[in-house]
């Protein structure tokens, strides 16, 4: 099991809220984001990374003021977050690495790209306080991960050189031909299994889906050990969202990294509009979440320090 360095817990700390939890407000998707504004395929490559940018920039003033962090890309929010004096000075930052969207192998995998030239050393020139990767895995068809595994291993291995916090992230997919019911049916064992393949990798910090219930939430916490783990909410509505939170959070998560649960309804060309939206639909449910978080969250759920690690 990896366990983090003194500089890494640092910025596990900062990326938490004063009870240890991890609370990061995420808006580092791109293409989801512009699929969220139109539906319209030539409308959406018409959106400016500058569009996005500002509508980014609303969520990090609006919402990740009142959380622990916030989790952007580097391509449309940085740095501007930082140089315009959006971020709040006691709002962490997280940058993500991978790029929008996927490649897909002749055989209907999906790799994993990475955002050109942002590496650990880039991540710390922006201001980040750590960086997030996401891959794409299939722990059911070793294949389908070379590629992803390879990129993961990398970053874990680059980011453990520059002594800086990494967040992992694995999203899980289903293969040509594969109905949704049997795709479902997986879901339970292929995120167990990625959250294996994840900690094989190194991973200190974990993002991973709503595993599928409250018991394969507490096997995920008994795999994982000392690492932590935060559910993300997929772009679930808010109501099945807290259930997933109070799920996760009764069984050993230690946190939440929410973007699309929260903010997919308040989005707008607009920014009238989604500032409004923003401060009387978003907060109210960030609110209702951080109640969630509170009621189930213990110290105990807390990584272990150093003299701890060492003590064990």
């Amino acid at each position: 099991m990896s366990h983090m360095s003194t500089s890494e817990l640092r910025g596990y700390q900062q990326i938490c809220g004063s009870n240890g939890a991890m609370l990061v407000i995420a808006c580092d998707q791109r293409g989801a984001m512009r699929s969220l504004l139109t539906s319209d395929p030539e409308q959406q490559k018409a959106i400016s990374e500058k569009q996005l940018g500002g509508i980014k920039a609303d969520i990090t003033q609006y919402l990740a003021s009142q959380a622990s962090c916030v989790l952007v890309d580097p391509v449309c929010a940085v740095p501007e977050l930082v140089d315009d004096g959006v971020i709040a000075r006691d709002t962490a930052l997280l940058i993500g690495l991978d790029a929008s969207g996927w490649d897909t192998t002749k055989e209907g995998y999906r790799n994993s790209r990475l955002v050109e030239g942002i590496t650990a050393r880039r991540v710390r020139e922006l201001g980040g306080n750590g960086g997030k990767i996401m891959v794409y895995l299939r722990a059911d068809r070793p294949e389908a991960n070379e590629h992803n595994l390879a990129i993961l291993r990398h970053c874990v291995e680059d980011f453990a050189r520059e002594d800086l916090l990494l967040v992992v992230e694995f999203l899980t997919y289903p293969l040509e031909g594969e109905s949704d019911a049997e795709y479902k049916s997986k879901v339970p064992a292929l995120i167990y299994d990625g959250t294996k393949l994840a900690l094989e990798c190194g991973a200190k910090v974990l993002k991973i889906p709503y595993p599928g219930s409250a018991k394969d939430c507490a096997a995920i916490t008994a795999l994982a050990g000392d690492v932590p783990w935060a559910v993300l909410s997929a772009g679930v509505d808010h109501s099945t969202f807290l259930g997933q939170v109070a799920d996760a959070m009764s069984n050993g998560a230690s946190g939440v990294i929410a973007g699309r649960a929260l903010w997919k309804d308040c989005i707008s060309l607009d920014r009238s509009v989604t500032r409004e939206k923003l401060e009387t639909l978003a907060v109210p449910r960030l609110k209702e979440i951080q109640a969630v978080i509170g009621k189930y969250f213990v110290a105990s759920q807390q990584p272990a320090t150093r003299e701890e690690q060492v003590n064990v």
